[in-house]
């Protein structure tokens, strides 16, 4: 396997989670029967760039096809995010009626409708003809495609280059990285932005989140590694910020090299300069992380075994892909875990997949009572914990095992 910037022979394993079935891919109750796909799932560490990367065992056609069931609108947390987010762009770079905004990986139109309702046009692109359709519904414009190099160039032709080309959690899920960074400066104008939110992979790594490694995810990104990635495109980053979401998040804030309306903020040498202090341009530094991962793992089935013991019952809410990432790698079935609920009615009444575990809707929680809720997506606990304070006033107790496993009594 070669690097998917660099093109460096890979040799360096910086995480091994075993095979496991794509982790958005949710089974019928007739599929139960029929056999299922399972995908090595190593990451390796380029050594020349520092690129961390899962090999592309399952094309992003087959992973974000018709079916996909991520409506990012579900979470509320999520959209107050969005909407912040466009007030803050609105007043930066005094966009207005006449600026075009371009989202790509639309989903559901969570953040587009913000623009929307402030008046500026905007397009969205999604390939996920499911979340699409949702967008579209909000009379939000979407096109039905892949973001490459050759879309980009057609855009350009037939339309308004655009003013602000953001992403949100996309980054990572290409597989061709420097087509997709080179499309950028193809569709912007000449002092047009774009942002990208992604999550880092210092603090992936400080946070233990190993979770969030799954075969969506192709690359698991450095600043400094997206610097040299945008750079090598024609793209220059001018801006960067912490945020807390997933865990831990960079949005980084890029212009087309040729651009001199931009200049680069003190946060940008700062973080490089973090980065570096902190190893991350060392082969040393990406060592050990495996010994984390098992251990988080042990944790987690001593506790579902002694609760078992207890004949205590245990059920899961949420279920995301990071969840069926991490009862894949410890092997868990229904009989650790009762049953899963989640808000998105396109996965209930589904089986979870790899472990199986039936989904239904939040409501099941108050039928049937649980000692205790294990927290998958661990990123939103207190949304969650707060929404169902009731049940942790009736006695049920809430659960996160990432990074440590902790019991919320």
């Amino acid at each position: 396997m070669k690097c998917r910037h660099c093109q460096q022979e890979l040799s360096h394993i910086f995480a091994h989670l075993h095979h496991q079935p794509a982790s958005n891919s949710f089974l019928t109750e007739a599929q139960l029967q029929e056999a299922e796909m399972y995908f090595p799932l190593k990451l390796f560490v380029c050594e020349n760039c520092y690129l961390v990367q899962v090999d592309e065992y399952k094309s992003c056609e087959d992973i974000f096809n018709n079916d996909y069931v991520y409506f990012s609108s579900m979470s509320s947390s999520w959209l107050q995010h969005a909407e912040k987010y466009v007030h803050m762009m609105i007043n930066r770079f005094a966009l207005n009626k006449n600026s075009h905004v371009v989202e790509i990986a639309s989903n559901d139109g969570y953040l587009l409708q913000y623009f929307q309702n402030a008046n500026i046009p905007c397009l969205g692109i999604e390939p996920t003809h499911s979340t699409a359709c949702v967008a579209k519904e909000k009379g939000i414009e979407t096109l039905e495609e892949f973001f490459c190099v050759e879309l980009a160039q057609s855009l350009a032709k037939t339309r308004k280059k655009a003013d602000l080309i953001l992403g949100n959690n996309v980054l990572a899920h290409v597989p061709d990285i420097n087509d997709f960074v080179a499309a950028l400066p193809l569709l912007l104008n000449n002092n047009g932005i774009s942002t990208f939110e992604f999550p880092h992979l210092l603090k992936l790594m400080d946070g233990n989140q190993f979770d969030t490694i799954y075969q969506e995810h192709y690359s698991y990104l450095s600043f400094s590694t997206v610097c040299r990635i945008f750079e090598s495109q024609n793209m220059r980053i001018f801006d960067v910020e912490e945020l807390p979401t997933h865990g831990g998040s960079l949005r980084i804030f890029a212009c087309r090299t040729d651009g001199t309306m931009h200049k680069q903020t003190p946060a940008v040498s700062r973080l490089l300069e973090e980065e570096k202090q902190r190893g991350m341009l060392t082969i040393e530094f990406y060592h050990g992380f495996q010994t984390q991962i098992e251990k988080t793992k042990n944790a987690l089935l001593l506790f579902l075994l002694e609760q078992k013991r207890l004949g205590k019952k245990v059920v899961a809410y949420g279920a995301a892909a990071k969840g069926n990432t991490f009862l894949n790698l410890c092997g868990v079935k229904p009989d650790l875990i009762s049953f899963c609920v989640d808000k998105a009615p396109s996965k209930q009444n589904k089986f979870m997949p790899g472990s199986h575990i039936p989904i239904y809707e939040p409501q099941k929680l108050y039928e049937k009572k649980a000692d205790y809720i294990l927290i998958l997506p661990w990123n939103i606990k207190q949304e969650i914990m707060e929404e169902y304070s009731a049940l942790r006033e009736n006695g049920t107790q809430f659960v996160v095992a990432i990074p440590e496993l902790h019991v919320y009594k």
